[in-house]
């Protein structure tokens, strides 16, 4: 799994009919992803749904990879974003949970398990997925390991990229077969890897 190191296009930020716009594209992406899947999605339907010119997507955008990009990055950011207080096993508990909903219920979740799917024989769908999305929250999911275990929260007994690993890839690996996800895999997870670590008793 796995914000980011290439910014998306965006339309001017002055002109809210841009605005406008650009969000029709990205929701009429998502939506036509979920109904015929990523080998139908094309510019042309895109435009068509989204009510705008065929022209005014490539102005912001230079493939359909991109704009599925842009709405990954923005629905993530507001359905699951990485803890940014203090992170506890607890936090860590709810993050995941909202990880596997995502997944499973969200169209957007299609959109990572369709791209993650495309880049296994696309190089650059590869390439541009790991740059603006898995990598930077990668490196987000890794501080909140690291802040959590120098905190004395979680004692995993793996390394950090294995911890998360293992944390994630059965959510992932669930979602890609169409399966749920069922919260007890979850606590599962969070309860074997993590280990909470236990707070030393008080003083009397």
């Amino acid at each position: 799994m796995p914000a980011a190191n290439s910014q998306p296009r965006r339309a001017h930020s002055g002109n809210r009919r841009d605005e406008a716009a650009r969000l029709a594209v990205l929701h009429a992406a998502d939506d036509l992803l979920v109904e015929h899947g990523f080998g139908a999605l094309t510019i042309e339907s895109i435009a068509r749904r989204a009510g705008v010119a065929k022209q005014t997507i490539y102005r912001w955008w230079p493939s359909k990879v991109e704009i599925l990009l842009d709405t990954l990055i923005e629905d993530s950011g507001k359905r699951f974003p990485v803890p940014a207080e203090q992170p506890t096993a607890e936090s860590i508990r709810g993050y995941l949970r909202d990880f596997a909903r995502f997944l499973t219920r969200d169209p957007a979740g299609k959109v990572l398990l369709a791209l993650i799917a495309e880049a296994q024989h696309d190089p650059e769908t590869a390439k541009r997925l790991h740059e603006r999305y898995l990598d930077p929250r990668r490196t987000q999911e890794s501080d909140m390991l690291a802040r959590a275990i120098e905190a004395d929260e979680i004692a995993p007994s793996l390394g950090p990229e294995a911890t998360l690993d293992a944390l994630t890839g059965p959510i992932v690996y669930c979602a890609l077969r169409g399966s749920s996800i069922p919260r007890a895999l979850v606590d599962t997870l969070v309860e074997d890897l993590l280990k909470p670590a236990s707070k030393p008793a008080p003083s009397p």
